[in-house]
């Protein structure tokens, strides 16, 4: 029981570090949703923004100038949780793949493994906290943007909505947590 539950919970921290490592490398954080027919689809991300023609597939991006450049606070603040997520979630998936039953490392020491797992759980927890905290920062601020715009009764054209790198991010940050409760609570 405990060798399955370990696995499971070792397989759901993989993919939802791989979602979260996907979400802060990509450039769909924030996309446009406009009523109107569009011929372009614009996507703005942690590091660069994009607009791809709908017509010929043609895709163009723009990096931004620098990472020690002056930027909104919403995107400092998300690359800076999302990569110490990425960190820890990392390591976490390190220390678990060491304490893993089926693993011969410390093979003789069983209270050591499980000391292990549960050290994973722990880093695994503070992760996905900081994973979740980024990605719903910025999921509020591109709401509060879009609100305080529409109450001023200012249209600039387009406004933008959640993209799917920010609700990868939300998932890659909630799979990590599941994940470090069942290492923590379950075994």
């Amino acid at each position: 029981m405990s060798s399955a539950l370990q696995m499971m919970a070792f397989g759901l921290a993989l993919l939802s570090t791989l979602f979260l490592l996907l979400a802060t490398c990509s450039d769909c954080w924030m996309v446009n949703a406009d009523d109107s027919l569009e011929v372009s689809h614009k996507c703005r991300g942690l590091w660069r923004e994009c607009v791809t023609n709908m017509q010929d597939g043609v895709r163009t991006c723009d990096q931004y100038d620098s990472i020690l450049a002056d930027h909104p606070v919403k995107i400092v603040v998300t690359r800076t949780l999302l990569i110490t997520a990425d960190l820890l979630a990392g390591l976490a998936l390190v220390t678990l793949l060491l304490g893993l039953d089926c693993i011969k490392f410390l093979k003789e020491e069983p209270g050591v493994k499980l000391k292990m797992c549960y050290g994973a759980g722990v880093i695994l927890g503070a992760g996905s906290i900081l994973g979740l905290v980024g990605s719903v920062w910025y999921a509020v601020d591109v709401y509060v943007e879009r609100a305080m715009l529409v109450s001023h009764n200012i249209f600039l054209g387009v406004h933008y909505d959640f993209g799917w790198s920010c609700w990868l991010g939300m998932g890659g940050s909630a799979g990590c947590f599941v994940a470090s409760i069942l290492l923590t609570c379950c075994l």
